[in-house]
């Protein structure tokens, strides 16, 4: 992303001296046609005649060079309120020819593009920053170019939209600082690791009662075995209004994804089940609540 935004800042440099150098080409055309017409000199005029005749034919190059390319959204990845995503753009080019200097443009983002060859498409990765969760529409692009000669500035539209979910910003107390705050710690006792100093929130009977014995209270350490039992949580619980609880539950569903962990989310009107149900649809779920 960084080396792409690099490129894109060092076309729109050489776009701004490509802008100069045409005012200072047409300054020197006024001038050139000035000293034809008070000189009559039939030199100057030939030049003038082939300097307007290339000028003009930078149209129809032009519109042969972009305007039989064709743009469609691909299938993309998962997107999140607040957080940058990306879209994946598919630009293909039918003709047998290859298409210059196309930049696509949405709002404030200009993508370059490499050269393009006949018969060929490549995919580009459109940043997004959706502002809310829910249903997210993106569309307004267009492809752009000045070739062949900067005199000329062609658009094409871009009549796809995308149409898809984003998902609440996932944010929050991690897993693990959930699972330490539980009273029944996620997972069976499994086996003795060792004793840690009593510090009021452990169970009574974890006590070590001959380290009471000896003044001091410790408690006993278990191993958790985290494969049968599934994780339960509860949406009025994690967190302390709507969008904040949907952030919370969010990130614990991703955490749970990455781990390949069950769990169970009960929601207010029914409950989700990791067993029963993909990733995906629970976080459709969350998105459309």
């Amino acid at each position: 992303m960084k080396s792409l935004r690099t490129f894109a800042q060092i076309y729109k440099r050489i776009d701004q001296h490509a802008t100069r150098y045409s005012v200072v080409v047409v300054v020197l055309l006024f001038g050139l046609f000035l000293e034809a017409y008070m000189h009559d000199f039939n030199l100057v005029y030939i030049t003038l005649f082939f300097a307007f005749s290339l000028a003009f034919s930078a149209g129809p190059i032009g519109i042969f060079n972009l305007g039989h390319l064709e743009a469609s959204y691909l299938s993309s990845g998962r997107l999140f309120a607040h957080q940058e995503g990306h879209l994946a753009m598919q630009i293909y080019n039918p003709s047998q020819t290859t298409s210059w200097s196309v930049i696509l443009r949405h709002e404030n983002i200009s993508i370059p593009l490499e050269p393009l060859k006949g018969d060929t498409s490549t995919i580009v990765q459109l940043p997004v920053l959706p502002e809310k969760r829910g249903t997210f529409t993106h569309k307004g692009g267009y492809l752009e170019s000045k070739y062949p000669l900067s005199t000329v500035r062609l658009v094409l539209k871009i009549n796809d939209s995308y149409k898809g979910l984003a998902y609440p910003e996932p944010k929050g107390i991690s897993l693990h600082s959930f699972l330490q705050q539980e009273e029944n710690h996620y997972g069976e006792e499994k086996e003795f690791d060792g004793l840690r100093s009593y510090d009021g929130s452990q169970k009574l009977s974890h006590i070590h009662w001959a380290s009471v014995a000896k003044g001091e209270i410790a408690v006993k350490v278990f191993s958790k075995e985290t494969q049968t039992p599934k994780l339960v949580f509860n949406f009025y619980t994690a967190a302390t209004d709507d969008e904040a609880r949907l952030s919370q539950l969010c990130l614990w569903v991703l955490e749970c994804e990455k781990q390949n962990l069950p769990f169970m989310i009960q929601m207010p009107n029914k409950v989700l089940n990791s067993v029963k149900e993909s990733t995906d649809v629970i976080l459709e779920t969350l998105a459309r609540y």
